[in-house]
């Protein structure tokens, strides 16, 4: 019986291309830090490697130290000075970031129906970010923290998607079994990776992300009304 959701955000509830957001996220931060001697692209590719080594995480650390400890041996140990820089910028100018993002009403109606339905909702976000981002990000989707059970960021995640032990940090965190779970998102290579768990799956395709062009039927997918109906479906025969 399914108790739990599991949502991912950019791309399912915050609507977006990936690429657009990216850009501006990185333009962003490259006008922040330049009074600091950081060349833009010199930091863009630092911040990769840094976000590389978080996707690469094995476990033994959290996300946040596997990316502070990258970009401190590209930048330096000076950098740590840098960290209230950083936090400013999420509370001030990464908030123009939005405007890069799309909006759907529907993505906060969809989670009131989950918790409506008795569902417990989560954000199984790609914990590359840091809890500033992450909850700016929710509340541009038109929702709040507090609709999750847990959100993952880069502080409490020690594992990132497509990885599959990122799903079981989860689910141990929140003492579930696969089989009580559903993970919906837009990513057929990150998200869909749930269901090798023994999770169900739903493949959200207004923002569709299919790098490895599989073939999307193998999943149940659609739009957000019809992951209503399969919810409201489920809900009922439990």
């Amino acid at each position: 019986m399914i108790h739990t959701v599991l949502f991912d955000l950019d791309g399912t509830l915050l609507p977006m291309d990936q690429k657009v957001f990216v850009h501006a996220y990185f333009c962003g931060l490259g006008e922040k830090l330049l009074p600091y001697g950081f060349d833009p692209k010199e930091l863009e590719v630092g911040l990769w490697k840094a976000v590389g080594a978080e996707v690469q995480n094995d476990g033994r650390c959290t996300n946040e130290t596997a990316f502070w400890r990258v970009f401190t041996g590209i930048f330096g140990e000076q950098v740590v000075k840098l960290k209230p820089v950083l936090e400013d910028y999420y509370k001030n100018e990464f908030q123009n970031v939005a405007k890069a993002c799309g909006f759907t009403p529907k993505a906060k109606e969809l989670v009131d129906f989950v918790k409506a339905k008795g569902y417990t909702p989560v954000l199984a976000t790609n914990p590359v970010f840091p809890r500033i981002a992450t909850e700016s990000r929710i509340r541009w989707a038109g929702l709040d923290p507090k609709d999750f059970a847990l959100y993952t960021t880069y502080e409490n995640s020690c594992f990132c998607k497509p990885n599959p032990k990122y799903y079981l940090e989860i689910l141990e965190k929140l003492g579930c079994q696969p089989s009580e779970c559903m993970m919906v998102g837009n990513d057929v290579d990150e998200d869909m990776v749930a269901e090798t768990l023994g999770m169900k799956v739903f493949l959200l395709s207004d923002c569709l992300i299919n790098r490895s062009q599989k073939d999307i039927l193998l999943f149940p997918n659609g739009s957000f009304a019809a992951l209503h109906q399969l919810l409201d479906t489920i809900s009922s025969i439990s």
